[in-house]
């Protein structure tokens, strides 16, 4: 009898929630992979949008993240395009990292058409850092260190090769006069987290990824923020932390935040996942996520937010060429 008036109670609550959501999507069951280990900004993006999602009651239940790291995002791509491109219920963290990829052809295969574009949650701006004890204290410091000798300094980064991580220092290093970067040395790790546990290891020497990945290491402090990527000071508890424009290196790294979803997923869990992303991203417990992550606003859902993945795509291509990492 309990067994029956749980069920019954259940329905009624998935009916209720149907009727008020305006969906029939059924939010029960609900899945976010993170295509890198866990501590880094995919990770944090899933876990920190599925707690809200659970808090704000559009989801029942809370919400299962996997970390599925490999090929800079391109194990989870595969996975989903080729695997599990019906799940309405499965939603996959994305990034600047995952359009820099896909623009360089690094998705063997695949394209950023065979998957549904769903909606940002904001920007976050990048970061070159150093552990607390390390003796450079500017990022002129550090970049001509690697002018001077190139091999003295290794840099760990969350993304693949030629990844979103991986563009940011060689974006620095071309405007601070090192014209050769394919010289410096650049260490690929799985996901942000991993990459500065070999920072605090000693394995390598600094650590690019983006505020929110770096922030609860600077709090901690066990590392040092040289520069960030930003166009002006970040307010608040960030202000202390000095830009590169500031130090004479102009240049701006943005990683945008967002997700996509299975390509063959349905219109129904499509616009009830683009009003559930769009809730959270409105709502005043996000703003305070936001603030303390150190993410910038950033809103685009739907059809604006897949025009805005495809520019991100042919300009990063561009970038690329430019700087000699594709022909």
């Amino acid at each position: 009898m309990l067994k029956l008036i749980s069920k019954v109670t259940l329905a009624l609550s998935l009916l209720l929630f149907s009727t008020v959501s305006g969906f029939s999507f059924d939010p029960s069951n609900t899945k976010c992979i993170a295509p890198a280990n866990a501590g880094g900004g995919w990770d944090f993006t899933c876990r920190a949008v599925g707690k809200a999602l659970q808090d704000q009651g559009l989801i029942n239940g809370s919400m299962e993240v996997t970390n599925m790291a490999g090929g800079g995002g391109g194990k989870a791509f595969a996975e989903v395009v080729n695997k599990r491109n019906t799940d309405d219920s499965l939603i996959v963290a994305a990034s600047s990292a995952t359009a820099t990829r896909l623009a360089q052809k690094q998705f063997p295969g695949n394209d950023m058409s065979q998957v549904r574009w769903l909606g940002t949650v904001g920007a976050d701006y990048g970061v070159i850092a150093v552990a607390a004890d390390y003796p450079i204290n500017t990022l002129g410091g550090l970049l001509q260190q690697i002018k001077d000798n190139p091999r003295s300094i290794s840099i760990g980064g969350g993304s693949a090769v030629g990844g979103w991580d991986h563009l940011k220092v060689l974006l620095a290093a071309k405007e601070y006069g090192i014209y050769d970067v394919k010289k410096i040395k650049y260490v690929s790790f799985d996901g942000g987290g991993d990459a500065v546990t070999q920072l605090l290891g000693g394995k390598v020497q600094a650590f690019t990824g983006d505020l929110s990945e770096a922030i609860g290491f600077v709090e901690a402090g066990d590392i040092r923020v040289l520069a960030v990527l930003s166009p002006d000071r970040i307010p608040g508890k960030f202000s202390s932390m000095p830009t590169a424009r500031e130090q004479g290196i102009n240049v701006i790294g943005a990683n945008w935040r967002g997700f996509y979803t299975p390509g063959k997923m349905s219109d129904d869990a499509y616009n009830y996942w683009a009003s559930a992303v769009k809730k959270v991203y409105d709502s005043p417990q996000w703003k305070k996520t936001m603030a303390s992550s150190g993410l910038a606003p950033l809103d685009l859902t739907g059809k604006d937010f897949e025009k805005f993945v495809s520019n991100s795509v042919k300009s990063i291509e561009t970038l690329s060429k430019e700087i000699g990492l594709i022909k």
